[in-house]
């Protein structure tokens, strides 16, 4: 991803979500072969999420705008560590240049970006 998130919220006691928005070019057949690459990510993608702390992630999509929710176990997840390792992996490499192909930043995304870490601005649970 090659992005250190900034923003952290708590979830149950052995993770934490982050949130994220990139968008995609604006091409239906890059949308759709976007979407086909993530039916099933190479393997290796996967093994490197798992092996740094990632435990869930999932991608929405609106139009050309995608939402991407990643929770992770803070007693693995070091989010300068994963992209250091992320940036000398030759298959990582290889699938963010892929990834690229079909992704533009967003108009808030700092130069040189890709996802872009978002403000949590509602919690249902802290309206008690």
């Amino acid at each position: 991803m090659g992005v250190i998130p900034t923003l952290i919220v708590p979830c149950p006691e052995t993770s934490m979500r982050y949130a994220f928005a990139l968008d995609l070019v604006d091409d239906a057949q890059r949308i759709a072969d976007y979407e086909k690459a993530h039916e099933k990510i190479w393997p290796e993608v996967r093994d490197h999420l798992l092996n740094h702390g990632v435990t869930g992630m999932e991608i929405y999509r609106l139009g050309t705008r995608l939402f991407m929710v990643m929770e992770v176990d803070p007693a693995v997840y070091d989010a300068q560590a994963m992209a250091q390792a992320s940036a000398s992996n030759p298959t990582i490499v290889r699938w963010e240049a892929l990834m690229w192909t079909y992704q533009v930043p967003t108009p808030w995304t700092p130069v040189g970006e890709k996802w872009t870490a978002m403000q949590r601005i509602f919690d249902l649970a802290s309206q008690a």
